[in-house]
């Protein structure tokens, strides 16, 4: 009876290790499925993303990120009032389609990394380290000033634009106030039948008076965004007129007429401008073509009867 006991009592020990073991094999079998369906869901979620990022345009997934980038870089290296002084040449280019301060800066970075490498990399290839030294600095600096350059130039060619453009805009603004309208009226005459960026400047402030802004306020803003002193001068005239009441068609005649003669003065002086200008080509261009088309046939002649002596 004990023997049948003990052999029961054994059976039950091995049931219970037995369970206990199985119950752990279990345990870890479904662990590592557990993971192994998440290493699986996440392997397919990283390929549905990289899947996603493959299908966007290369602007999207390389340049814009990098352009990110130089942007950040741009904005470390550069001081807070270059900044501004960055915005005020925007207004004064009329703020191209596409610039900004941050693409701007992005590009200084990006020309200055191209300049260095490209200075560095061309004196290499022949072995010279001095001139990789030089070239590097040199097209560094190139590449580092170049948008501001070419920031400085659609600045200069807009003013130029705005200048020759205010003459023409003034004597239709005093044929349309002459006409019975006012000046507000007028100026969207003009803006409407004009072309260039007068005509963009006046939508502007006609757009801000629409928007609440007096006709002062929308008038000097026009005049701090150029840096023509024709038209800043116009500017100031009819603050001063919508200021003080003066009659807007007589300061329109009086600017027009002071335009016109300041045209004619401008056109005398660029013609006075010109024996200065032509005296270089002409002595180190045009007169050594003239020596060699009038003179070298007589010098070849000369020779040929010298050398048959």
């Amino acid at each position: 009876m004990n023997t049948w006991f003990l052999f029961l009592g054994l059976a039950a020990v091995f049931l219970g290790i037995t369970g206990v073991i199985t119950s752990a094999l279990v345990d870890t079998h479904r662990g590592g499925v557990s993971r192994s369906l998440a290493a699986v869901e996440a392997l397919r979620l990283s390929s549905d993303s990289l899947t996603v990022d493959l299908n966007l345009p290369f602007t999207d997934r390389i340049l814009l990120p990098l352009m990110v980038r130089f942007t950040r870089l741009g904005r470390r290296f550069t001081a807070s009032d270059q900044t501004a002084r960055l915005r005020k040449k925007l207004d004064l280019a009329g703020n191209p389609p596409g610039w900004d301060t941050d693409r701007i800066l992005a590009y200084k970075m990006l020309g200055l990394i191209v300049g260095a490498v490209i200075g560095i990399a061309l004196p290499l290839l022949s072995g010279n380290v001095l001139w990789a030294l030089v070239f590097g600095v040199g097209l560094a600096v190139l590449g580092l000033f170049t948008p501001n350059l070419l920031l400085y130039q659609a600045a200069f060619n807009r003013s130029d634009k705005l200048k020759h453009e205010l003459p023409d805009a003034l004597d239709l603004l005093v044929i349309s106030v002459e006409a019975g309208l006012g000046f507000d009226a007028a100026l969207a005459q003009v803006a409407r039948n004009t072309t260039g960026p007068l005509a963009e400047e006046f939508f502007r402030v006609l757009q801000e008076m629409q928007l609440g802004t007096g006709r002062a306020e929308s008038m000097r803003a026009l005049g701090e965004r150029t840096d023509v002193s024709d038209l800043r001068g116009f500017v100031t005239a009819m603050i001063q007129a919508d200021t003080f009441g003066i009659p807007v068609a007589n300061v329109l005649r009086i600017q027009s007429r002071e335009m016109r003669i300041r045209r004619t003065q401008w056109a005398e002086e660029q013609a006075q401008k010109v024996p200065v200008k032509i005296l270089f080509p002409l002595i180190f261009c045009i007169m050594p073509s003239l020596f060699i088309v009038i003179m070298g046939p007589a010098a070849i002649q000369i020779m040929d009867t010298l050398g048959s002596t």
